[in-house]
């Protein structure tokens, strides 16, 4: 319990002295698709998606992180563009707390994308995106907790930080864009290949007497999903993400099982796991029904902090709606 508690406090004081280190992520990556990359906007087979997804980073650590995002994009002036191409309009909301909530980040973006078709059936695509945000950082200085705080019953100790005021807080606006190539060559297959950058503008953070740049972040991810049988098809993704000095690579997939293969809008179970190297085993467990997907994973720690999080990294949840129209000329998208 004493080690779990130094880690902690040793945790909170690292992400005080370097805010910008590195962004939330999701295990998920793939069901978040406009923080993952702003060339997503508008792709995907339907009229309109909204996403959500929740994260709570080391349970076994008292709400250490957590993070929510809500999101919606839908396609724009279909009649007056050609009938290969997309082009769509996001909007994105975005919350991540630190520390019980004594660190808060909440941001608000509005991206837009151009798919060109490069064949006419429009099953070729290379797209283009850019966003913009607009972000706030608070502090709430009387909840933090310091590693000179810590003593054998808890944080009961006095530190010997000094801030200038209950709260720090800080805004700024942020610049991110994306390309993205997408294809098929079947009805039931899709291969992908986009590259994306966060914090173009490397935008501050500017504190009492400090001031923090955000480092840019740059994202490589792709994926590819084919059958293996008539009522079952494997989905494959990866993704490396670098910022600044740190990295975060990620490769998996899982295996989709089709329930009612005559149907429409068929009925899916969706079993896999996905591997964050040098960090955590991500099983996951998904459900597609009409026009939902529902996913969850649990992140088991395989990285040194497994002794402080009880070998528990973080439980996630997804859903994704898609209103797909039965009428509608399907046209396969990323999925992974």
């Amino acid at each position: 319990m004493y080690l779990r508690k130094l880690l902690y406090a040793f945790c909170l004081c690292l992400l005080l002295s370097k805010v910008s280190a590195q962004d939330p992520h999701f295990s998920q990556f793939f069901s978040s698709p406009l923080t993952l990359n702003p060339a997503f906007t508008g792709k995907f087979s339907g009229t309109y998606r909204i996403a959500g997804n929740y994260r709570n980073q080391w349970p076994s650590i008292d709400n250490a992180f957590t993070t929510a995002t809500f999101s919606a994009d839908f396609h724009i002036l279909q009649d007056n563009i050609p009938s290969n191409d997309t082009w769509g309009i996001g909007f994105v909301g975005y919350n991540d707390n630190s520390s019980n909530g004594a660190i808060k980040f909440n941001y608000a973006s509005v991206s837009t994308a151009y798919h060109k078709g490069l064949d006419e059936e429009g099953f070729h695509q290379l797209g283009i995106g850019f966003q913009a945000t607009y972000a706030n950082m608070l502090i709430n200085t009387s909840s933090l907790r310091f590693e000179d705080q810590l003593t054998s019953n808890g944080f009961t100790g006095v530190t010997s930080e000094v801030f200038n005021g209950a709260n720090l807080s800080s805004n700024y606006i942020d610049l991110n864009g994306g390309i993205l190539y997408n294809g098929s060559t079947a009805d039931r297959n899709n291969f992908y290949f986009g590259i994306s950058m966060y914090h173009i503008n490397r935008p501050s953070q500017q504190f009492t007497g400090a001031k923090y740049f955000l480092n840019p972040r740059t994202t490589f991810h792709g994926g590819t999903y084919f059958p293996i049988g008539a009522y079952s098809t494997l989905h494959l993704s990866a993704m490396q993400s670098i910022q600044g000095g740190a990295s975060e690579t990620m490769v998996g997939g899982a295996l989709q099982l089709i329930a009612t293969p005559d149907y429409p809008k068929p009925t899916s179970l969706y079993i896999g796991s996905w591997l964050r190297f040098n960090d955590a085993i991500i099983p996951y467990l998904g459900l597609e029904f009409d026009d939902f997907r529902i996913g969850a994973t649990y992140d088991y720690n395989t990285s040194a902090l497994k002794t402080a999080s009880q070998l528990r990294g973080g439980i996630e949840v997804s859903l994704i709606y898609i209103r797909r129209p039965s009428t509608d000329r399907p046209v396969n998208c990323p999925k992974f």
